[in-house]
């Protein structure tokens, strides 16, 4: 099973802040049916598109990798360790927060997830977009709980402009909803937890509103000293945690990189075409791809064919 770059199919998923087309990232989903708010590009339902795991889906590909491939720092047996997503928000989201991995096994053992660190990096912005990430610090828990009664939670989050090519840093336990008029990059832990403190009074997708889980969300949210906000630009310095290792770089001209022996290592296109060459072959790549490049593979080459836009991600050693 030599190691060689491989693919993953992208999976739609739909959401009520949605768009109804994912164009520039995927220039043949336009005019959609239903609004779509995440593209998966690491789901575990998301699907080789080529190499020796062609035709299956990442967990069950995962759990049968060799060292090789998955490296030795990392355990097969559990599930795959990072989720990348697209996110095309023309609504905003609702005001949520993620517990940590320590509560997510003590009160979720059953959903099969992980407590949730994320992080968002900007692909398009239109004037104005912003997230709110964060309680303000004088917020309590008391005067938080009386603010989503009221419907005014949304007053105690801190605003941050966002313009294309910025990165949001959001660790588990920050409180945070996405504005309208974005395209983000989301890399996080692979779960799907999310506490709903508030969802604009508005309904789902099938006419009923969404639950909201304000108890839960109010036992991990994290007041006081805020630890998530705006970093520094990802192509001056990497941002990392214990959970990903993300960096960004511009390409003109190709461009030598080797993973981690330790450990995969994913290439993300945000922008650009061109060839991806490894292990004695090339492969072309395109705007809104996953690539999971094997722990072995060795020294690969991006080739551009037009400027292009890479995120490099991998979990750290810790």
């Amino acid at each position: 099973m030599k190691p060689v770059p491989c693919r993953l199919r992208p999976q739609l998923v739909p959401r009520i802040w949605g768009a109804r087309s994912l164009a520039p990232l995927f220039p043949d989903k336009t005019n959609l049916a239903e609004p779509i708010g995440e593209v998966w590009l690491t789901g575990n339902d998301c699907v080789f598109e080529d190499g020796p795991f062609a035709g299956r889906p990442l967990a069950e590909a995962w759990r049968a990798m060799p060292p090789e491939w998955a490296g030795t720092r990392l355990d097969t047996s559990k599930p795959f360790p990072l989720l990348v997503k697209f996110l095309f928000p023309e609504d905003i989201l609702s005001i949520q927060v993620h517990p940590d991995d320590e509560y997510a096994r003590a009160h979720e053992a059953h959903t099969g997830w992980t407590g949730k660190t994320e992080m968002w990096h900007a692909i398009a912005a239109r004037p104005g977009a912003e997230v709110l990430v964060g309680l303000k610090e004088d917020v309590t828990p008391e005067s938080f709980r009386a603010a989503i009664n009221d419907g005014t939670a949304e007053k105690c989050l801190n605003r941050i402009p966002v313009a294309a090519g910025d990165t949001i840093f959001v660790p588990a336990g920050t409180v945070h909803t996405i504005g309208p008029g974005l395209v983000l990059c989301e890399i996080q832990e692979n779960s799907d937890l999310t506490y709903r403190v508030f969802d604009y009074n508005r309904p789902g997708l099938d006419g009923k509103p969404r639950p909201l889980h304000i108890e839960k969300a109010l036992a991990v949210a994290r007041f006081g000293k805020q630890l998530g906000g705006k970093t520094k630009p990802l192509n001056a310095e990497a941002l990392s945690c214990p959970y990903f290792s993300t960096c960004r770089l511009d390409l003109a001209a190709p461009a030598t990189m080797e993973p981690n022996r330790e450990q995969f290592e994913l290439l993300i296109i945000l922008e650009g075409q061109g060839r991806i060459e490894a292990a004695g072959r090339e492969s072309t790549y395109a705007g809104g791809q996953a690539w999971l490049l094997p722990a072995t593979l060795g020294a690969y080459r991006v080739a551009p064919s037009s400027p292009t836009t890479v995120l490099r991600s991998f979990v750290p050693a810790t």
